[in-house]
């Protein structure tokens, strides 16, 4: 998978979480914590201030995160 891919794939998932509870960390599978470009991806995501992470794996969305998540288009693939 591709970063952007990857990266919008999160976001998805983080802005359908932030909708319910803006609040809430979510955890994600080990595969993703395996693959080298899904870290990248959320590491850029993290460096930008769109996710903040809790400790290695337990991340939310940020109120910036979901801001540009309604605004900019999603890649698709």
């Amino acid at each position: 998978m591709h970063t952007e891919a990857i990266q919008s794939e999160l976001l998805v998932t983080l802005a359908d979480r932030y909708e319910h509870d803006p609040a809430e960390f979510v955890t994600l599978p080990k595969h993703i914590l395996d693959s080298s470009s899904a870290r990248v991806a959320l590491a850029e995501l993290r460096n930008d201030g769109f996710v903040e992470e809790q400790v290695r794996g337990v991340i939310r969305l940020t109120s910036r995160g979901y801001k540009a998540y309604k605004t900019k288009p999603l890649v698709v693939c």
